[in-house]
């Protein structure tokens, strides 16, 4: 059985999506949730799962500490879903290509620092774009640069609202990260 970590930040939407997805799997099936947010909703979802969690700062992150975490457990998987922290090249050199993000727009557009979530949609919107969509690809030392494993694209024409954007993408987000992950996991069985 093939193990996934999530990190997450924030509510944990795409999170329970995984979770929920991998539930009943012979796949493989998360084993734990990182976050840097001790208020993150994410870890009320851990719990009501009965996944383990852990919290942990910005020098533990870049330290040595998660790491060791991650070591201990050896996922087979590392998940990026909404963490918002650039992740350190420790933990990527010793999980190579095991370490994906999602990111809500068509890599390379509305990629790099400080572009998450709604920046994103904003974005997306005042240039006008016909489309957008999620991007799933490893993770390198630089933001949303890391190979491209798929992209699913939505029309956002009608759209005239970052909501209504973040909408569609959050449908893409929930439909199609789960059964990536299990293909990834699959591929590399």
């Amino acid at each position: 059985m093939k193990k996934i970590v999530i990190f997450a930040s924030g509510s944990g939407s795409n999170a329970e999506k995984i979770i929920l997805h991998f539930k009943n799997s012979i796949q493989g099936n998360v084993v734990g949730i990182f976050t840097n947010n001790i208020n993150a909703k994410v870890l009320q979802r851990a719990e009501n799962h009965q996944i383990s969690s852990k919290i942990f700062n910005r020098e533990e992150l870049n330290s040595e500490k998660v790491l060791n975490d991650l070591l201990a457990i050896q996922p087979d998987l590392i998940v990026l879903a909404g963490f918002l922290l650039k992740f350190p090249e420790n933990i990527i050199k010793a999980f190579h290509n095991k370490v994906i993000n999602i990111h809500p727009a068509l890599l390379p557009k509305y990629g790099g620092k400080g572009m998450y979530g709604n920046y994103v949609h904003k974005a997306v919107l005042e240039n006008k774009e016909k489309e957008t969509g999620i991007t799933i690809h490893y993770v390198n030392e630089h933001y949303d640069e890391g190979a491209i494993i798929c992209q699913y694209s939505t029309s956002v024409e009608d759209c005239t609202s970052v909501e209504e954007i973040a909408e569609k993408v959050h449908k893409l987000e929930h439909t199609y990260f789960p059964i990536e992950i299990e293909k990834l996991l699959t591929k590399n069985a």
